[in-house]
C-alpha cells in the first residue's frame, strides 16, 4: 500500500501528511503541490521544506493556464484586494468567499489521481486535508463531505477500484486538527497558511484568523509566528 499526499505547504495538508507518514512509513508516501496561479506561492517553497523534512518524494505540477481566467482574490491573475475577514462575514456580505477558486480541489485530486495511478502499482491512498471549518456556511463547496464523497467514489470507479480516497479531518475543526498534529510532532514552524504577498502572516486574511483561532484552543503559540 502506498499513499499521496495533496500539500500545500499549509497546517492541515502538513498534518495530513504526517498521519500518512505514521500510517505506512516514508518510504511509502509522496507528497503532491499543484501550483494554480495562486498570490501566495511561498506555501510551494514550505510544501518542498516540509518534504524534505520527513524524507518523501515531492512533486509539483502546474494548472494555472487553467485557472488565469478565474476573477479569484486568490489568484494572480485577478485585480481584487484581498479581504481582512473571516469567512462568515464575506459569506454574508458577498454570499460567497471572494478566495473560492472554480473547482480547485476536484482538479487538484483529479491530476493527484492520475499522477498516482502512474506512480505506483500498487494500491493507493491519496489524503487531503480539508475539515469542517473551511466547510461552514458553505464557504468552499468542494470541501464539503459530499463532494468528497462524490469525487472518492469516481476516482475509485476510474481507476479500477485501485486508489481510495481519505479525509482524517472531515468532521473535525482546525482546532482539532491542531491538536492532532501537536500529538504527531508536526513542525508548524515550516509551514504556511497566509494569502498575502509577505515574508511574514498577515495575520488579518480569513486563513490567518483561522489558524490562530486554532492555536489559541489549543492554549499554545503558533510556531510560525515570531
Amino acid at each position: 500500500m502506498k499513499a499521496v499526499v495533496l500539500s500545500s505547504g499549509g497546517l492541515d495538508s502538513t498534518t495530513c501528511l504526517a498521519i500518512a507518514i505514521e500510517k505506512f512509513g516514508p518510504a511509502n508516501v509522496s507528497a503532491v503541490s499543484i501550483f494554480y496561479g495562486q498570490r501566495h506561492a511561498r506555501e510551494l517553497s514550505c510544501a518542498k521544506e516540509i518534504a524534505k523534512y520527513y524524507g518523501v518524494a515531492h512533486y509539483e505540477f502546474d494548472a494555472a493556464e487553467i485557472m488565469k481566467r478565474s476573477d479569484s482574490a486568490l489568484l494572480n491573475s485577478s485585480n481584487k484586494n484581498l479581504a481582512h475577514s473571516t469567512y462568515a462575514e464575506q459569506i454574508e456580505k458577498n454570499s460567497r468567499v471572494e478566495t473560492y477558486v472554480p473547482f480547485r480541489n476536484g482538479l487538484m485530486l483529479s491530476m493527484a489521481a492520475s499522477f498516482a495511478d502512474t506512480l505506483y502499482d500498487e494500491q493507493i491512498e491519496i489524503f487531503i486535508g480539508v475539515h469542517q471549518d473551511d466547510a461552514a456556511v458553505n464557504a468552499y463547496p468542494d470541501c464539503r463531505a459530499d463532494f468528497i464523497k462524490a469525487i472518492g467514489e469516481a476516482i475509485n470507479i476510474g481507476t479500477y477500484g485501485k486508489i481510495k480516497l481519505v479525509a482524517p479531518f472531515l468532521g473535525k475543526t482546525k482546532a482539532d486538527v491542531v491538536k492532532i498534529g501537536i500529538d504527531l510532532n508536526v513542525p508548524y514552524e515550516l509551514t504556511w497558511s497566509c494569502y498575502e504577498r509577505s515574508d511574514k502572516p498577515c495575520g488579518l486574511c480569513a486563513t490567518c484568523l483561522d489558524r490562530a483561532k486554532a492555536f489559541a484552543l489549543n492554549g499554545i503559540k503558533d510556531p510560525a509566528v515570531n
